[in-house]
């Protein structure tokens, strides 16, 4: 409603810029006064300007402010004690500064001229409200509270209000400066007129009637006003009560001594007169605070309940002899159900500050036994804000003991929550409470029990509970890593690690966990992320956190540099251990080793490594100590690098041998084991580097024709390692300068060989997708590492160059096996459990890589999109989300290529095809109608790719599309009718009107010569279709448009054109009309209030935003009468979208 400036009357006069000069006893005409008020009014600041300058204090036109006046403003600064002739309000929307002495200057006129004084505090509250209104000072005592409302509500009605808080930038302190003036006005007037029960009885009036009246400007600052007079009106409570009670003491003193003259006598009135003085302030807290704050809490507008709810934890907090009672308190408890969040997060927070005072926790046990649940609740908050400020809430009852330890159960659940603030607050509870035990008072002290290997045995513990998972370990050692320090105290995780006698339990899993933590504890303290996020953006650190994550590694060089041997050597053996552990080399500063001279130890690290490297084949271990091995290789220096590199070329010649080996062993005893490990292990080493490997390949492919029954995870190994021989020797051709035939003729060979031995495999998989994951995981292989091998070898690639034998491209029936397998794979779930199948590559053979693989084949023009994207599309809604978003970004960059009609038109034929087939040889009518329900959702979901703009757009492309699909369904009909309603249907309400009618008319004349009666059920698609275009086509045009007649857009009515002014109140928002009851659930909203808040966007829209709307629909409309009657439904619809928009 306010978020725009208000048009001022073209009657009205713009303010002139120059200082006034304060002349008393002019008087000037006024804004409508209230009935009683009729002898006009008193100027508080007149001018020197001329008499008809009625309006001078009227709003101000908005025009802009030229350069010079906009000097001399900015420099209009006034010294301390220097006199200004600037209205009160003029001061408070100013900088603020002169407000001390302007207070003051005020306060002696108050003493001189209280009326005159008074009218003028008057004015500065009602102008503070956006009213420009002045009460006559000679009335001002007859002047009925409730005229004056009436009047200042009608002016909001008109429109002659305005917004201090939100209209301008150069009012962006208006509401610190105004909280700033009455807190000094109560200080200043502490001494007398604080207490003289008229001045700040008046204005409380004032403000409270103010608070409830409809108009949320009103409201908003009226609210503002009183409840800083509250915490105002505290802060002098609390000096006189200190007062009070140093009377008291003295007093008491004194009467112990049994002396009674002139000093009891004196004391006794000092003490008499605080106790009616805060008697008095405490009245006036209660009038406001029932009067204000009772109806204002649960005002419609949310930024109001919240400040109440910020005051009330202010109050309750500063002044508790009278707040911290279950009275005032109640309010904190119900706020916690409002359905703004803001709200919440404050009523938490005040809660929270006040169990910080553990005298407050007394006052607060029958308030926590009501309202511990919700505040448990609130830490699952949808708002993260708020529940990270319930954690911290729960974290204060913890510290208490307000509630048992059993009621965390679901807190700790919230460690592995995806949004990282709560799992961050979560954590810090978790060490503090678990960890740390900083709220046990049953704890005894002492040093050893705060040590980190105790800390370190303590949440040893709590990763018990997630190590049958390492990535959920992983999540509570990032949640707790800022807060723990012993995290960061490498030497004593790794005494732990490696004595047998700990002082604490200790076991197998305990270490297992604890080499988890002291991998994930070193990737932190570089500055690497051990969770993973929703966004891949890169992160970018300061040089300050930079020279801290180097200073972090040097620490970890030097901690691990004598005992890394030392800890590789004991937990070799152990596959859980030993990734984890050899992975921490790669963030050590290498270069420590030559300096400390250390070398020694490194050398034989990389022994270590290399045992493990032969003494495991899963695939963590192998892939650690390959990157470990390319680290150490390539980021050491001097003699240590050479020995890395050596050590390299000693892994590949021994790995090379044992495959030999291995090879002439499965021909002798077929025993297959030990030829599987070592081919993982070459697997892994050949991904990241070439290796020579031209003996071995011929073994591989006769191993592959001699043992047609080998293992199938065997197979698999010997195709990849084939794959990553052949695309090594391609990178070396082409990055070599000349290139010999002998090379390009060995490659050529070893590709066809590899291209040989895919075909038999792809013609011998089982038909049957019953045979589990063990053989799906070779079509999978060979789906991926055949698509790969076209890409590198596609035929346009190497046609214009000298290497133009190499290109490929598969024929149609080939292309046609490999989809027929990829579809296979989709059908198999990923979720298909196979005890017998090591799931460790499961994620380069799932769904996801066999859609990636071949939707590569078609964005690289590979093969011809037509067969192969058309078949890709078909399955967009069959496979869950992971695969669907896949497929919508192929066809993201299939539309940006070209015309995408026809894939469309064949993948939706497909997904038919499929329905038509299960349905003529299939009695299982629930398996027709889930097949027929997505051929459905694929039309749906490929329609709704046309949207807004597009339709227009690719307008030929649909009506294209439609019309083949016209002739599909009646090529063979009745029995294809079903596509009509089908897959056609969501693409018509996409075309214009005039298009409909044609497409109406063309099936009709399609269906005049057939039979209808001789299969009524088959031809009930036909009629639903029929019926369907008629009410599309009545609902986009219902009357025909005349040539020269402008369209008009249906449904919702136009609004009226004589817009009113801007309103700043809600007429229903009064706190009379309000529910008195607070919303018992997060989600649960006021209907009354949504429907009110809908009416004001509705009505107030702001009057450039109409007159923009206006001009834009009229500039449409007229745009397509000129360019005929084309798209008139779509030309209407658009511009209702956009009216909408803008209002």
């Amino acid at each position: 409603m306010e978020e725009e400036d208000i048009a001022p009357p073209e009657t009205l006069v713009r303010r002139s810029t120059r200082p006034r000069a304060p002349i008393r006893g002019k008087k000037h005409k006024l804004p409508p006064q209230p009935p009683k008020n009729k002898k006009g009014a008193s100027r508080l600041y007149d001018e020197s300007d001329d008499a008809g300058d009625d309006f001078s204090d009227g709003i101000e036109e908005f025009r802009p402010m030229n350069k010079r006046n906009k000097t001399m403003k900015s420099s209009n600064i006034v010294l301390p004690g220097k006199i200004t002739h600037e209205t009160l309000i003029e001061i408070i929307k100013g900088s603020g500064k002169q407000i001390p002495q302007v207070v003051k200057r005020w306060v002696e006129l108050y003493e001189k001229d209280p009326r005159h004084a008074m009218a003028e505090l008057l004015s500065m509250l009602f102008e503070a409200c956006g009213a420009k209104y002045q009460i006559p000072e000679e009335v001002l005592d007859e002047t009925d509270v409730d005229d004056v409302v009436v009047a200042l509500v009608n002016m909001a009605r008109t429109g002659e209000v305005e917004d201090y808080q939100n209209s301008k930038k150069e009012f962006k302190n208006f509401k610190e400066n105004l909280v700033s003036f009455w807190d000094h006005l109560v200080t200043e007037c502490q001494t007398a007129a604080l207490f003289d029960k008229n001045l700040f009885d008046k204005c409380i009036d004032y403000i409270i009637a103010l608070s409830c009246t409809p108009p949320r400007v009103y409201r908003l600052v009226a609210s503002l006003m009183g409840l800083q007079l509250v915490t105002s009106f505290i802060n002098i409570a609390k000096v006189l009560s200190a007062r009070r009670e140093t009377t008291r003491r003295q007093l008491d003193a004194e009467k112990k001594k049994g002396s009674d003259g002139p000093r009891v006598e004196s004391l006794d009135k000092t003490y008499n007169a605080a106790h009616e003085k805060i008697t008095l302030l405490e009245e006036m807290m209660r009038k406001v605070f029932t009067g204000l704050f009772v109806h204002r809490y649960r005002d419609i507008d949310p930024d109001i309940r919240m400040s109440c709810i910020q005051s009330l934890g202010v109050w309750i907090l500063l002044y508790p002899s009278l707040f911290l009672q279950d009275l005032y308190l109640k309010y904190l408890g119900w706020t916690l159900n409002d359905k703004s969040g803001g709200v919440r997060k404050a009523s938490v927070l005040a809660l929270q500050n006040l169990y910080e005072v553990d005298d407050n926790v007394g006052s607060l046990a029958l308030f926590t036994e009501r309202f511990y649940k919700r505040m448990l609740e609130l830490a699952d908050d949808i708002d993260i804000a708020v529940a990270v400020s319930a954690i911290g809430l729960v974290k204060q009852l913890l510290r208490h003991q307000l509630f048992p330890d059993e009621e965390l159960g679901p807190l700790y659940d919230l460690l592995i929550d995806d949004p990282a603030d709560i799992r961050r607050a979560v954590g810090e509870l978790v060490y503090d409470h678990l960890i740390a035990q900083k709220f046990n008072t049953s704890q005894p002290s002492g040093d050893q029990l705060d040590s980190s290997e105790e800390h370190l045995s303590r949440i040893s513990q709590i990763l018990r509970e997630f190590s049958t998972d390492p990535i959920l370990s992983t999540y509570v050692i990032d949640d707790v890593w800022d807060y723990m320090g012993a995290m960061k105290d490498w030497k004593c995780i790794i005494s732990m690690l490696l004595a047998d006698n700990s002082s604490v339990e200790f076991g197998d899993l305990d270490a297992t966990n604890l080499i988890r933590l002291l991998s994930a504890s070193v990737k932190k303290a570089v500055g690497e992320r051990i969770v993973p996020v929703t966004d891949n953006r890169k992160q970018y650190h300061t040089k300050a956190q930079r020279d801290m994550f180097e200073n972090n590694r040097r620490d970890i060089t030097l901690a691990m540099m004598k005992t890394y041997p030392q800890l590789l050597l004991k937990f070799m053996a152990d596959k859980a251990k030993v990734s984890p552990l050899v992975e921490i080399i790669l963030h050590m500063n290498l270069e420590l080793y030559s300096l400390k001279r250390q070398e020694k130890s490194f050398k034989t690290v990389l022994q270590r490594m290399k045992e493990a490297f032969f003494k495991h084949g899963e695939k963590d271990a192998l892939r650690s100590c390959v990157r470990a091995f390319n680290f150490c290789a390539s980021e050491s220096r001097g003699e240590l690098k050479d020995f890395a590199v050596n050590l390299l070329k000693e892994v590949e010649n021994d790995l090379i041998a044992k495959l030999k080996f291995v090879l002439q062993e499965v021909e002798d005893d077929d025993d297959e084991y030990s030829m599987l490990v070592n081919l993982k292990r070459l697997y892994e080493l050949h991904l990241s580097r070439q290796l020579p490997i031209g003996s071995l390949y011929e073994d591989f492919s006769r191993n592959l024709q001699r043992f047609r029954s080998t293992d199938d995870e065997v197979s698999s190994f010997l195709l990849l390692n084939m794959y990553l021989h052949v695309s090594w020797c391609l990178h070396t051709i082409i990055q070599s300068d000349t290139v010999s035939e002998a090379s390009v003729s060995s490659l050529l060979s070893k590709r066809d060989t590899l291209f040989e031995q895919l075909g038999y495999v792809m013609s011998t998989l089982p038909d049957s997708k019953d045979d589990g994951r063990s053989r799906s995981l070779l079509a999978s292989w060979v789906c991926v590492i055949l698509a790969e091998l076209w890409v590198l070898f596609k035929n346009t690639d190497f046609a214009s160059t000298k290497l133009k034998s190499l290109g490929y491209c598969p024929d149609v029936s080939t292309l046609q096996k490999f989809w027929g397998v990829c579809e296979k794979q989709l059908q198999i779930s990923d979720e298909t459990e196979d005890e017998d199948v090591v799931r460790e590559y499961i994620e380069e053979t799932n769904r996801d890589a066999v859609v990636i693989a071949a939707a590569k084949l078609v964005t690289t023009d590979t093969v011809p999109k037509d067969f192969l994207g058309s078949e890709i599309v078909s399955h967009l809604v069959m496979h869950g989300t992971s695969v669907s978003e896949i497929i919508k970004h192929l066809i993201a960059v299939l539309k940006k290529k070209g015309d995408i009609s026809g894939i469309f038109l064949q993948a939706l034929q497909r997904a038919y095809r499929r329905y038509l087939l299960v349905d003529s040889t299939s009695t299982e009518d629930l398996v027709a109608g889930k097949l027929f329900q997505e051929c459905k959702d694929l039309a749906a979901r490929l329609s709704g790719t046309f949207v807004g703009a597009a339709r227009n757009k690719h307008r030929l492309e649909i009506l294209n599309m439609v019309g083949e699909g016209i002739i599909y369904a009646f090529s063979n009909a009745p029995k294809h009718l079903s596509f009509l309603d089908g897959a056609i249907l969501p693409f018509v309400s996409k075309l214009p009107t005039h298009d409909i009618v044609e497409i109406l008319k063309d099936v009709e004349k399609r269906s005049e010569n057939l039979d209808m009666d001789a299969d009524p059920s088959r031809w009930r698609p036909y009629f639903t279709f029929v019926e369907m275009l008629r009410e599309k086509y009545a609902k986009l045009d219902h009357t025909p448009v005349e040539k020269g007649q402008n369209g008009r857009r249906r449904g919702q009515p136009r609004k009226q054109q004589n817009l009113p002014g801007k309103r700043l109140f809600d007429e229903k928002s009064s706190s009379e009309e309000e529910d008195d009851s607070i919303s018992g659930s997060d989600h649960d909203a006021d209907g009354d209030a949504e429907e009110e808040e809908e009416e004001d966007k509705e009505e107030d829209t702001p009057l450039i935003h109409a007159m923009r709307s206006s001009k834009l629909r009229a500039m449409r409309i007229s745009r397509d009468g000129n360019s005929g009657q084309t798209n008139i439904g779509d030309s209407s619809r658009a511009t209702e979208d956009m009216a909408v928009s803008r209002t």
